[in-house]
């Protein structure tokens, strides 16, 4: 009995015990008589070929190959033989595999629908990444491990910028298989992906960079100051944002990146650290035309005023605290003497 015969009996027969299942091994034994020839293949009528071989062990070891079969993915091919693909080219083979994923992920998959990728995808942007671009096809597995893949996945269409944020302090950190640092869906999500140019998405950046650099745990292990959002928010750029943030208002004041970069950010201090002062100089005169090259040393770089960092503001700020109770405590015992006179004189 030929491969297709076979298939077809098999196929056939579970369509007509619907409450009883095939069984996922046999489906998968069944089409692999076919599918594990790696030369099969079929041309679109685009030109391009697409090819149909599928490593059996990729697809076992896959996180589907250890409970899914074939056609739970491929539900049009149970039909032996199988029916003619709609395709025209190998992009829309990708884009039209993207519906089967919301079967079993439809919680994930609306998530995408409000995502930057599928907003391309709406707009005509043929190459707008789907499920199958970032978790790939039959051998998907867990996007995190290691957890360097997931930048080198979204790598593939955003090489520049990947190509500044692993040269980059965190690039370089998770080069070492850091665990601490952040991956690009930890700024932009994962399914929900949105973009810099999202609404909002600045007066969040704060927000969404004090998550780690307020972890004093974390921070702990690099003498880091876990006191730059407080800090931040404490001054007159963050004051700002945060007034914007509650009017839901587009802001314009300094955020994080802009002083430190978006994906190419690098250390403050040595050589990178000089290079970083020199542009901070650009940065501030975006907004104050008229500063200097020694402006932005009014910054605190997010450090509390104390006897080790900037020790005359600490000065000025303890004076005002000692100065300020006084008088204004002394106006108040003055007052209270002066109407305690009048009703003793009374």
């Amino acid at each position: 009995m030929s491969a297709a015969a076979l298939i077809l009996v098999l196929l056939s027969s579970t369509a007509q015990q619907p409450v009883s299942p095939p069984d996922p091994a046999e489906v998968i034994d069944t089409c692999m008589m076919c599918h594990e020839d790696p030369s099969l293949e079929t041309t679109l009528p685009s030109g391009e070929v697409l090819r149909l071989g599928v490593d059996r062990q990729s697809f076992l070891h896959s996180t589907h190959g250890k409970r899914q079969s074939c056609v739970d993915c491929h539900p049009a091919m149970q039909e032996v033989p199988h029916p003619p693909l709609a395709a025209q080219s190998l992009r829309e083979f990708r884009v039209a595999s993207y519906e089967a994923c919301k079967r079993c992920h439809f919680e994930h998959y609306t998530r995408t629908l409000d995502s930057a990728h599928m907003k391309g995808l709406a707009r005509g942007d043929r190459n707008a990444p789907t499920c199958v671009d970032c978790h790939g096809s039959h051998d998907i597995g867990p996007p995190n491990q290691p957890r360097a893949r997931v930048s080198q996945t979204c790598g593939t269409c955003h090489a520049g910028v990947s190509a500044g944020y692993m040269s980059s302090v965190h690039g370089a950190a998770l080069r070492q298989e850091n665990p601490d640092v952040p991956v690009c869906t930890d700024c932009h999500q994962s399914h929900a992906i949105q973009g810099s140019n999202t609404e909002g998405w600045r007066a969040k950046t704060p927000e969404l960079c004090g998550s780690c650099h307020s972890d004093e745990q974390r921070m702990k292990k690099y003498g880091l100051s876990t006191a730059v959002l407080k800090t931040y928010l404490q001054d007159f750029h963050g004051m700002t944002v945060s007034l914007d943030a509650t009017r839901n208002a587009g802001t314009v004041s300094a955020i994080c990146s802009d002083c430190h970069g978006v994906h190419n950010i690098v250390k403050t201090s040595g050589e990178q650290g000089q290079a970083m002062r020199a542009n901070l100089v650009q940065k501030c005169r975006s907004c104050h035309p008229a500063a200097s090259d020694d402006f932005p040393d009014a910054w605190l770089s997010h450090y509390e005023p104390s006897l080790a960092h900037a020790p005359l503001v600490f000065g000025v700020n303890l004076a005002y605290k000692i100065l300020i109770p006084f008088i204004i405590g002394g106006l108040g015992l003055q007052i209270l003497l002066h109407l305690w006179r009048v009703v003793v004189n009374r």
